[in-house]
Order: C-alpha cells, then structure tokens, then sequence
C-alpha cells in the first residue's frame, strides 16, 4: 500500500494551509474511539508522530464535531470506492489534500493517485507520507491548471476537493470546475461547500473552536438549493448531485439523522458535500 511515514519534525503553520492539521485532528480523534465512523489509523500515527501542539492549538477533541467531520470524510471515501470499483485502474487526482489519508481508506491496488498542493504543503507532505509507485504529490497550486497534463483519463479519472472551493474567489471556483470539466470526459469532481450564513461569520471572527481558534474566511459559499446553478459553469458539467449524510452515533443516528438530513440542520453543521459528473463527449465524425 505503500511506504509509512517519513522523519518526524516540528510543523508551523497559520492561516488556510493551518486547516490541514485541524481536518487531521479531527479524523484521529474519532479513529481513536472503540467503534469510529470512519477507520483511519494513519491519520492517528500522524497526529502521534508531528511536532504539532494540536490540543493547545484546536482544544481538547470534541466526540460531535470529530464525528461529524469524519462522516463527511467517508461521503467521500464512499464516492472515491464507487469509482474504484467501475474503474480499478482510474486516476485519483486529490486537489489540496494536505495530510489526508484517503489512499490508506480506499485504494484498491491498482488506481493512480495524483496529489495537487502548494509547493510548501506538497513538501512537507512527502516528507511525512513519501510518494510510492502509485501514489505521488505534485507541487503545483489547484488553480493552475497544469496539472491537468499529468493525467491519462483514458481509464478514468475522479478529482476530489475535499476543504478546499469554500478558501476560493466565485470566479476561481467557476474556473477550476469549468477547467476540468473541459480535460476529463465523462469523470467527476466531489467537493463540499459552506453556506452563504456560515461564510459571513468567518469574516466577523465568530467561528471559533474551544481554544479559540478561528476559521479562515471562506469567501465562496453556496445553499444546498443553489447546487444545480454549478452546471453553468461549462456545458460539459451533466448534473451536480448532492450528497447524502451517513448516519453515525447519538445526534447522527436512528430516526433523528434523517430528519436533520431533510430540514438541512444536519447539512448546515457538517457542511454540503456534491458531485459534478462530467458529460461523456465524443468527437464528431467525419463523413
């Protein structure tokens, strides 16, 4: 599956690139309950192996909001799986992954991942997860669509963007969903979303965790009923689907997760998550 982890070292980082270790926080903090959400070991030898003061930085873990997190996580490990198992030997791109573990969750053995992070992240991502036959990171930020060029989509391709739209301009998200969907016929591109509500407090310094640590501004935000207008953004864009929370434990569970999931309490507390699915086109023939 490739190989562990690389040298130990102490990590600074602040502003959007500091989310990287909040998400990777959060994940380890469920995996280390007796019966997580979401399986995710690697996540917890990272969080034990960085030189990161994690509990003085984000607070000690919260069980709803680890969980929470998690169950979005596997919205996308789920979607990642599908794709797997109708192209086992597709292309992963993960767009500003960071210190995701999502190829330790879901790879089958045979599927390319490609990595898209800023060059200062990609680094300290493969000095800590170093790149394997399989799997590598590319030093290239998500909005320069270069990286489109690393890619064989002849066996299919997925493109995650799993934290990342919400930290962009309106017309830098149009731009990146437009651009791959004119390069991948007939792929995918999973990503989530805030609301326009949650957008607004970012900017005021209003969401904080325990410990007071405040959540980067999100400029770019969408309600879940806006979703369908993404499809605009390129005539190759076939659908925009939402997708659907997986039910957890206590305020995720039982008869109480579908009701949230249906008046969108749920959606607006662990962010939407959706899939543009790109049109298969085929070229024209010649008489």
């Amino acid at each position: 599956m490739g190989p562990g982890i690389g040298t130990p070292q102490a990590v600074t980082l602040s502003g959007v690139p500091e989310t990287l270790m909040w998400n990777l926080y959060q994940r380890a903090s469920e995996a280390r309950r007796p019966r997580p959400v979401l399986h995710d070991p690697k996540a917890v030898e990272l969080v034990d192996t960085l030189g990161f003061p994690f509990e003085r930085r984000f607070g000690r873990p919260n069980s709803l909001i680890a969980q929470g997190h998690a169950l979005r996580v596997r919205m996308f490990d789920a979607v990642v799986k599908d794709f797997l198992a109708a192209h086992p030997y597709g292309t992963v791109v993960q767009l500003a992954e960071g210190l995701e573990t999502q190829f330790w969750r879901c790879d089958n053995g045979h599927a390319q991942w490609l990595g898209v992070e800023l060059p200062e992240i990609a680094e300290l991502r493969r000095s800590l997860l170093p790149d394997g036959d399989r799997r590598r990171t590319l030093g290239c930020s998500a909005l320069d669509l270069s990286w489109r060029d690393e890619i064989d989509p002849s066996r299919g391709v997925l493109i995650t963007a799993q934290g990342l739209l919400m930290y962009l301009r309106p017309g830098q998200v149009r731009d990146l969903l437009a651009g791959c969907a004119e390069a991948f016929p007939g792929g995918a591109l999973v990503f989530d979303t805030v609301p326009r509500w949650f957008s607004a407090h970012t900017f005021t310094g209003a969401v904080r965790t325990a410990r007071g640590y405040p959540a980067p501004p999100m400029p770019w935000a969408i309600n879940r009923s806006e979703l369908p207008r993404l499809a605009t953004a390129h005539p190759a864009i076939a659908s925009i689907r939402q997708l659907l929370p997986s039910v957890g434990r206590g305020l995720y569970h039982g008869a109480v997760a579908p009701l949230l999931s249906h008046i969108g309490v749920r959606n607006a507390l662990v962010l939407v998550a959706a899939v543009a699915q790109f049109a298969n086109q085929r070229p024209e023939r010649r008489i």
